[in-house]
């Protein structure tokens, strides 16, 4: 059951003020953007299917070196793949994910946008 529109507006300002106020939950978690590339995946999904292939040979020509050198390159093949992308953002750059605007960036757009940050304001006791 989707969650109604006050239950959403809620839920992101206790996202908001959790990101804002426990620096240790920030660095632990890190950001909703740190998912790895498309690239990355693929090239990652390559070297672990030559780890694997690797990883065969050297059962079938009963070399355990060839194996185990396999094994390597399919689990750096998967690190690859599941590695976050170099271009996340970072957390404190919370306004282009619906947090407080950033510094220099202007208070304005729609109405409901406005009114957002008027709350917010209100909530943090800068009357």
């Amino acid at each position: 059951m989707p969650l109604s529109e006050q239950e959403q507006r809620l839920l992101d300002e206790m996202e908001r003020h959790l990101y804002r106020n426990d620096a240790d939950f920030v660095s632990t978690t890190g950001d909703r953007r740190g998912r790895p590339s498309y690239r990355s995946i693929a090239i990652g999904c390559l070297i672990a299917l030559v780890g694997v292939a690797a990883l065969v040979t050297g059962v079938i020509i009963q070399q355990p070196i060839v194996g185990v050198i396999g094994f390597v390159v399919m689990l750096g093949g998967v690190l690859v793949a599941i590695s976050p992308s170099k271009r996340s953002a970072k957390p404190a750059d919370l306004g282009a994910m619906g947090g407080k605007p950033a510094k220099g960036r202007k208070s304005g757009g729609s109405f409901m946008d406005r009114m957002n940050t008027r709350w917010e304001r209100r909530q943090d006791g800068e009357h």
